[in-house]
């Protein structure tokens, strides 16, 4: 059974492809709580708005790539822990998951994402 506090179940899909599954931060206080305190994240966070993030306090490295109103991607990066990212001024989201995630489902710069 399901916690019914947890959010529906929802994929991230790139060319009718699921890469994985996503949770979508789109409070604030889901936006600031992001990744902080796990060890890890199955799939990836999805934080809308957002045009940087920060990994002060995380516990490990993740990949972040910044996304236009659209999910299309504009800049895609990886991040040590305890780094403050550059704000992408054309981003209206950023998604974020553990390092090398990005790179093992092929996920670069004008590729266009969907959350379903």
């Amino acid at each position: 059974m399901s916690d019914p506090s947890s959010p529906p179940s929802q994929w991230l899909v790139l060319d009718e492809r699921v890469l994985a599954n996503v949770e979508v931060a789109d409070t604030h206080r889901a936006r600031s709580r992001g990744l902080l305190g796990r060890d890890g994240v199955e799939g990836a966070l999805l934080l809308r708005p957002a045009r940087s993030v920060h990994t002060f306090g995380m516990r490990f490295p993740i990949d972040v790539a910044h996304l236009d109103a659209d999910l299309t991607v504009l800049r895609v990066t990886t991040m040590a822990v305890n780094r403050l990212g550059r704000p992408v001024l054309r981003s209206r989201a950023v998604l974020e998951c553990e390092a090398g995630s990005l790179g093992r489902w092929g996920v670069v710069v004008g590729d266009r994402l969907e959350v379903r």
